[in-house]
């Protein structure tokens, strides 16, 4: 695969964005609708791969909201005889959370926007039935026009077996709630508490856990209570409530990412804005993604990684 290659009669790909163990991300130009998009390419080929690119298609192609990334389209191209699996999505311009946060933690009302807009978009997954599974910076992208929740890899279906059809628990280990550990079904839940350790993290500039181990963030997850956050100028205490909420080692104990969505955009609302006092809550804005003066990365897609990485 090459620049200037035409994909499915359409896409002429560009400049080649990321590359990872599974996929690879291709800057294109669809020449139909005349737009260019971000192509990811299936270039594993175990047959478990190519299940998971069509089902993360599938998942993210069901959902239109402003903080998930858009799936405009599914195809397969014949190159070198074999046929190749591929997702045409928006093209965002922006960075992840994670590379914002290599830089240091977010400003509070950046940080409560960026995490009430990954709120509003699990929430949306959710209401389609549809569980993430895979919630951490990296799979957050700062854009122009806000946060957007990317990387439907391993998302899954409320209610469906967690283990996948290899007999594995897909996912982050440091990002991994109790339940999940128990191999039962998947639940939205598992999201929230994923959420919580996001606001915690952006907020404290770690995780709640000082571990270095996988074992060790593992059997934290199951019975180790997380710590208070730490007072953060211009964070009020909701928040810190909200985060031990998320954190509830059972699941029918946490709020719905809708009720955290509430919580943090209220919290937001309150905060004093030094840029316009009294202006409506806004969009996270390249202003405030980095806030610490670096320049923003290239346009791009979401990191093209192994599922579950």
């Amino acid at each position: 695969m090459q620049r200037d290659q035409l994909l499915a009669g359409r896409y002429r790909l560009g400049e080649l964005l990321g590359r990872g163990g599974m996929s690879v991300v291709w800057r294109a130009h669809d020449e139909v609708l005349e737009r260019d998009v971000a192509v990811k390419v299936l270039v594993a080929t175990d047959p478990s791969a190519r299940r998971r690119i069509q089902a993360e298609a599938k998942a993210a192609a069901r959902m239109s909201h402003p903080n998930v990334t858009n799936v405009y389209d599914y195809g397969e191209a014949l190159l070198s005889g074999e046929r190749v699996p591929f997702v045409v999505m928006e093209l965002l311009s922006g960075r992840t959370l994670a590379r914002r946060l290599a830089a240091g933690t977010l400003p509070a009302r950046a940080a409560l926007r960026v995490c009430a807009e990954v709120a509003a978009g699990l929430a949306a997954a959710h209401a389609q039935g549809l569980v993430h599974r895979d919630v951490k910076p990296e799979n957050v992208m700062l854009t122009p026009s806000g946060a957007k929740l990317v990387d439907f890899g391993i998302a899954a279906v409320a209610g469906t077996p967690e283990i996948d059809f290899e007999g594995r628990l897909l996912g982050t280990p440091a990002y991994l709630a109790p339940e999940r550990l128990d191999l039962g079904e998947v639940l939205p839940a598992s999201d929230v508490y994923a959420l919580g350790l996001l606001l915690y993290r952006v907020l404290a500039g770690r995780l709640p856990w000082r571990t270095e181990t996988q074992t060790g963030m593992l059997r934290a997850h199951a019975y180790a209570e997380p710590g208070p956050l730490p007072e953060v100028d211009g964070v009020p205490p909701s928040i810190g409530r909200l985060y031990l909420w998320c954190l509830a080692k059972d699941p029918v104990d946490r709020p719905s990412a809708a009720e955290a969505a509430r919580i943090l955009t209220g919290a937001l609302a309150r905060l004093p804005d030094p840029g316009a006092a009294g202006s409506a809550v806004r969009s996270a804005s390249p202003t405030d993604a980095t806030a610490d003066g670096a320049a923003p990365d290239r346009p791009g897609a979401a990191d093209p990684r192994p599922a579950g990485s």
